[in-house]
């Protein structure tokens, strides 16, 4: 350990390193990592236990640093894995035993495209000592206002000014080093949003799968665990574990799970595959506020896809309570997204998930091609941000309702999609059709029961079907180009 000349106290660190073993390049973002958080945790605790130190403690981030000297073109078939112009390029990295197949994937490609190493170093971006303790169970943090001191007075707190979407939001944005981002989000971006999934979704970020069901509907958490624990008693099915709230972990179809003490805000269930492929449900509750939440952090997990199955209001009189509908545009009446992604950014259909939804509504009802209408519609979904829509002067909604050609209405299904757009995550929504409020069909209780109990189960199994046919598609042709613009990160 060193002392600066402020009288700052941060870890030694080795020298800054060039690598072209993607695994090598790997171990060493984590022992920089366990270097800083290991001095940040030991620091904290002892200024718990023997009050403020005499000097700052200020530990940082490791980075991958990638220096492009010619406009020599790459394999451009890929839409990540290479950067289009000279100059030097970084990002700051966290968890770096989280994400490491992630690291291994992109750093890999950025050595085959561009015959370049990678140099990895210690940034110079301090870590917050809030997320260096956060996993360290050997940590006691003391209830707030316990602490003798003002913590940010000794140690770096999250800093609200890195944390925002500058790099997915397109903005131009450069490091104050002069360096180009290498990665859509940046280290403190990602803790943020760590800390944020273990909060709403009581479940830790390393039992996240990369496809990801949202519903706004607690029944499909009853099918999904019922259809969890069916596959794990099948040794060929792949799935390993199911996850419920607060971490619970079983293996097998009998295994118990407690009722949790208090239910999150946005409950989570994850069923695991070894490599990731698996599939989490997150119940994100009602309303697009909600939708931009969940996907506002489950998007530094770089999943592979991410897919609406909820209900929704059906606006053609000639559709039935139970039909389905897939999207292939939004009419985008949610607002929570207006200065990330302004309304006229359009939100295109994506083949791979249209074909795959399409395909898994065939496997489900046994239905094909033209057959497929009578209980399909493909067109424009609405969301509005207010679901009692209907209680004030329906001439404006039902005009623009009318001039989209929308088929059906909700609250989240636009917020998931264009979040889905704006960070790059491929996108879909299969909607189920629970009223028909423009035509008085309303849902009776005795009505409902009937409609979900029959309803949910296959609504929920075309869902999961379809993540399992994208799971079986090559990354590559998943993560297409629709989703890059011509300014893009190297990393996915």
């Amino acid at each position: 350990m060193v002392t600066s000349a402020q009288d700052i106290l941060s870890p030694a660190a080795p020298p800054p390193e060039a690598f072209t073993d993607p695994d090598a390049a790997i171990v060493r973002l984590q022992e920089l990592y366990r270097l800083s958080t290991q001095f940040l945790s030991e620091h904290f605790s002892d200024a718990m236990e023997n009050g403020r130190p005499a000097s700052r403690i200020r530990a940082f981030y490791p980075e991958i640093r990638l220096t492009i000297s010619t406009f020599e073109l790459t394999d451009s078939r890929l839409s990540f894995g290479h950067v289009a112009e000279p100059g030097v390029y970084s990002t700051t990295i966290t968890r770096p035993d989280l994400f490491a197949n992630y690291l291994r994937q992109q750093i890999k490609l950025l050595i085959q495209n561009h015959d370049q190493p990678v140099v990895i170093d210690m940034s110079h971006t301090p870590m917050p000592v809030h997320f260096a303790v956060a996993d360290d169970p050997s940590v006691s943090v003391p209830q707030e206002g316990a602490i003798g001191f003002s913590l940010r007075d000794v140690f770096d707190v999250p800093d609200l000014a890195t944390t925002n979407d500058d790099i997915v939001n397109g903005d131009g944005y450069v490091y104050p080093d002069g360096s180009t981002p290498l990665a859509p989000f940046t280290a403190q971006r990602v803790d943020y949003s760590l800390a944020r999934l273990a909060h709403y979704t009581a479940t830790s970020a390393e039992h996240f799968q990369n496809f990801v069901l949202f519903t706004n509907y607690q029944f499909y958490v009853e099918e999904f665990e019922a259809y969890a624990r069916k596959v794990l008693a099948d040794p060929e099915s792949g799935y390993t574990a199911f996850v419920a709230t607060g971490n619970q972990v079983i293996h097998g179809p009998d295994d118990p799970l407690r009722p949790p003490p208090k239910m999150p805000q946005m409950p989570t269930y994850h069923l695991k595959r070894a490599d990731g492929s698996g599939i989490t449900l997150v119940n994100i509750g009602v309303g697009p506020s909600n939708a931009k939440t969940a996907t506002d952090h489950i998007a530094v997990l770089r999943p592979h896809a991410w897919l609406m199955v909820g209900h929704c209001a059906g606006l053609r009189n000639s559709q039935r309570l139970g039909d389905f509908v897939l999207a292939h545009a939004y009419l985008r009446e949610d607002k929570v997204l207006d200065d990330d992604l302004p309304v006229w950014v359009p939100i295109p259909p994506l083949a791979e998930m249209q074909v795959a939804l399409e395909g898994a509504v065939a496997d489900v009802t046994e239905l094909e091609g033209y057959d497929l209408k009578r209980i399909m519609r493909t067109g424009t979904v609405a969301s509005f941000d207010n679901r009692n829509w209907e209680l004030r002067d329906q001439r404006g909604p039902v005009q623009r309702l009318s001039q989209s050609r929308a088929v059906a209405l909700d609250m989240e299904s636009a917020t998931i999609a264009a979040n889905g757009f704006r960070f790059r995550v491929p996108y879909g929504t299969l909607l189920c059709v629970s009223d028909k409020p423009l035509h008085g069909e309303l849902k009776l209780p005795g009505m409902a029961s009937s409609f979900y109990k029959t309803q949910v189960s296959r609504h929920l199994m075309i869902g999961i079907r379809a993540m399992e046919r994208l799971s079986e598609m090559p990354l590559e042709r998943l993560h297409s180009r629709k989703l890059r613009s011509f300014e893009e990160t190297a990393f996915l």
